[in-house]
């Protein structure tokens, strides 16, 4: 019996192996400004925040009034050889064995509305998907709003839903909104941080995730 019928991935980290190239993108904006330099932990916890709400992590107070140039300095950096960047191997056809289960599959991500649109278009999955959801309609995760918008959308039960991401605030989202959760090892957030999140499984690869997951589709 059909366990979930619907199926939210996030984007970066998750589908998209992206994790380093943001987490470049954000110490190569703090040189720009002379900022204290986070590491690659410090930075990569941010991923999957709205992008001022994660810069102000780097921004010290006295230094507050620099953060739209912050921000600017991470988009320029990001942009930069951004079409280097590539779906995680088996991304593709993970996502055309959900629909061919018959469930709606949805995006549910930090990213900016322009950003992702351009990510979907140069990736070529655009039309694998029902519906996407961003910051730019959405309240920031880990406030559910995404996932209730989506389900609603749907007309789909949240207990019917499940959400996978790579980051503590993909997994805290599902649990806000009384969804089911799946930690993704492979991108910002390791597995020690994804299980505090108490999600239903953890994987380490889409190849995994389908294992795990079709059986609770088909």
């Amino acid at each position: 019996m059909r366990e979930y019928d619907l199926v939210v991935f996030d984007w970066d980290g998750t589908l998209m192996d992206s994790t380093a190239h943001i987490v470049n993108a954000i110490q190569q904006a703090c040189r720009d400004l002379a900022l204290p330099v986070p590491d690659r932990e410090a930075a990569s916890h941010v991923i999957g925040l709205r992008l001022a709400e994660a810069m102000q992590q780097f921004c010290p107070p006295d230094q507050a009034s620099r953060l739209p140039e912050l921000v600017d300095a991470f988009r320029r950096h990001y942009q930069s050889d951004l079409d280097r960047v590539t779906l995680f191997d088996a991304a593709r056809d993970t996502l055309e064995a959900i629909r061919a289960c018959g469930a709606f599959v949805a995006i549910a991500t930090g990213s900016s509305r322009a950003g992702l649109d351009r990510a979907l278009a140069a990736s070529g999955i655009k039309s694998l998907f029902d519906a996407t959801r961003t910051v730019d309609e959405c309240h920031s995760k880990p406030h559910p709003d995404m996932l209730l918008q989506l389900t609603d959308l749907f007309g789909v039960a949240l207990d019917r839903t499940v959400m996978v991401g790579d980051t503590s605030h993909d997994l805290l989202m599902a649990r806000n909104a009384g969804s089911h959760g799946v930690g993704i090892s492979h991108g910002a957030h390791d597995s020690a941080e994804l299980i505090r999140c108490e999600p239903r499984v953890i994987v380490h690869s889409l190849s995994e995730l389908s294992s795990w997951l079709l059986p609770r589709l088909c």
